[in-house]
């Protein structure tokens, strides 16, 4: 493989429209994001249909500008890789069709890529020196889950969430506080100078490595609603620390637990709720007690971008993985 390897990614998976160039998995050259959550802020959610449309307009554009930042043209480019699931069909229909067009026309090689794996490599762009083997935490909108990650192309899910993912649960807790979409980042800054001292629901400790968030959303809802008809005034604040508190303390007592059963040194962090800054503190803080290290993505890569999808293509295709011809289709549902 020579150096300097560039590929165009693509990341249409739900309702960020993104294109990148990558050069060796490591350095981004350009990551461009074209965001809908303006549009569907006004829904208090994600509707397919619209982010599909909207990716059409957008996708054109968006690698028109990424090669333009990267100073590159498409004989530069050295493969296509893209985000073939999982994700919203709609929306991935059209990066998928796009990544294939481009590929058939300049006849450069075309890679798929998981999603999830690519919110991994999103470390590897923040983290130069970051090799497996590692434990990874994949706290997504749509997962939740702890992975071995014993080398580049080979991850091993060890725990799983049973019901909602962790950023669902802080996007209906939101919902039902009336603090709109997203919901994650809402319920976090409102959980600032609240009370954490609410007991929602008692921990399910037979659960081994696996998650279950939706006894906890179910006791904050149900919560809320006692209060709303006694017409007593409902605590924004405290709930939100205390919603956050519990959830943080699942993710990490969970994680340190299966780095240190699992004989590994370090714990990666990926996907949009890396981003939640009392996730980063308690984490790096507990962690550090048993000689863990933490690595979490800059903010540019912790929710949907292409530049990740990039670093992720640039180890499937050294190894010979995820090498895909026109028949490539999307995978909605495309497990981890």
């Amino acid at each position: 493989m020579k150096k300097g390897f560039k590929i165009l990614a693509i990341e249409s998976s739900c309702d960020e429209t993104s294109c990148a160039v990558v050069v060796d998995g490591r350095e981004c050259l350009s990551n461009i994001v074209s965001s809908q959550i303006d549009i569907h802020t006004r829904f208090g959610g994600v509707v397919p249909e619209v982010a599909s449309r909207n990716h059409i307009t957008a996708i054109d554009n968006v690698v028109n500008l990424a090669l333009e930042k990267a100073g590159c043209t498409l004989n530069d480019i050295d493969a296509i890789a893209v985000t073939y699931g999982a994700g919203l069909i709609g929306s991935l229909i059209v990066g998928v069709s796009y990544a294939k067009a481009l590929s058939y026309a300049t006849k450069k090689p075309l890679i798929a890529v998981n999603h999830i794996y690519g919110h991994i490599a999103g470390n590897y762009l923040s983290h130069k020196e970051l090799k497996p083997p590692f434990v990874c935490l994949v706290v997504s909108g749509g997962h939740t889950a702890i992975i071995l990650v014993r080398d580049y192309n080979h991850h091993e899910v060890i725990g799983n969430t049973l019901d909602d993912a962790v950023g669902e649960s802080f996007d209906k807790v939101a919902r039902v506080l009336g603090l709109g979409y997203p919901g994650g980042p809402k319920v976090s800054a409102m959980a600032h100078g609240g009370c954490e001292d609410i007991m929602f629901a008692k921990p399910n400790e037979s659960l081994g490595y696996n998650f279950s968030f939706s006894g906890e959303k179910t006791a904050v809802i149900n919560y809320i609603h006692k209060l709303e008809q006694k017409g007593e005034q409902v605590p924004v604040k405290d709930i939100c620390a205390s919603f956050e508190r519990w959830a943080v303390d699942e993710l990490c007592t969970k994680t340190i637990k299966a780095c240190r059963e699992n004989g590994m040194d370090k714990i990666v962090v990926a996907g949009g709720v890396s981003a939640n800054t009392r996730l980063r503190s308690e984490l790096n803080k507990r962690a550090k007690e048993y000689g863990i290290r933490v690595y979490f993505p800059d903010f540019e890569y912790c929710t949907d971008n292409a530049a990740m999808i990039g670093s992720a293509g640039y180890y499937a295709y050294i190894n010979g993985v995820g090498i895909a011809d026109m028949t490539l289709a999307p995978k909605p549902s495309l497990s981890l």
